[in-house]
């Protein structure tokens, strides 16, 4: 491999993270950016099969192979939250994520010690679930005359 072929993938290489950069800093939907983020990964995967092709070793080849796995694994789990946001607030806006939290905890603002977190008195004698013993029969809800 010549020194201009590898100049030529290095660029190819560089544009692709660029792009995926430039997307994945701009973009809102959450779905474009973690294709970003996969096109900044194929962007350092060229390089690398690049640099391994022009020394000559497999190595390059091999770190790609696990830039791969890694990127996949990026986007199973990307998926899934995307999901969940969406099945929670109804669209894919990044912004949304901010106020996911849970509904009895409030955010303090700043580091003023004036405001005390409310907290929730649990019942002690409150009514809840218990787990039947091992080999006795549950007792039926449904009593028989």
């Amino acid at each position: 491999m010549t020194s201009t072929a590898l100049e030529n993938q290095l660029i190819v290489g560089a544009i692709l993270f660029a792009l995926g950069m430039i997307g994945f800093l701009t973009r809102r939907n959450l779905i474009l950016i973690m294709l970003s983020a996969e096109l900044m990964l194929h962007g350092v995967s060229v390089n690398l099969t690049a640099f391994g092709r022009y020394h000559g070793n497999p190595q390059g080849q091999v770190f790609t192979i696990f830039v791969l796995t890694v990127a996949a694994c990026e986007a199973g789990l990307a998926l899934s939250l995307i999901l969940t946001l969406y099945q929670r607030r109804k669209s894919l806006d990044v912004f949304l994520w901010g106020n996911l939290g849970e509904d009895d905890l409030r955010v303090l603002s700043g580091s003023s010690s004036s405001t005390q977190p409310t907290t929730k008195v649990v019942d002690p004698n409150a009514d809840f679930p218990h787990l039947t013993p091992a080999g006795r029969a549950p007792k039926s809800p449904v009593t028989k005359t």
